[in-house]
């Protein structure tokens, strides 16, 4: 089941929707859904992977200064 409704976008955006869909011969309606459904599937992943890290931090789930330092050292620099 779908549903309709209405947004606006200014004139350079529409432009480039309307280009985009003639290169990829899909209608602009087609883009503009499957551009909704990345960016809702994309945010909820990342407000539950957000949610999961404060609920182990607040269990005292975090990791120790060591853990941390091995890390940096890891990605550190030599100069």
């Amino acid at each position: 089941m779908t549903a309709a409704f209405t947004i606006r976008l200014d004139d350079e955006t529409l432009a480039k929707l309307d280009a985009l869909a003639a290169n990829t011969d899909r209608s602009r309606n087609w883009l503009a859904a499957k551009a909704i459904e990345n960016y809702v599937e994309l945010n909820a992943w990342q407000i539950a992977r957000i949610k999961e890290g404060v609920a182990e931090a607040d269990r005292g789930e975090l990791a120790t200064d060591q853990e941390v330092e091995a890390v940096f050292a890891k990605y550190r620099t030599k100069a």
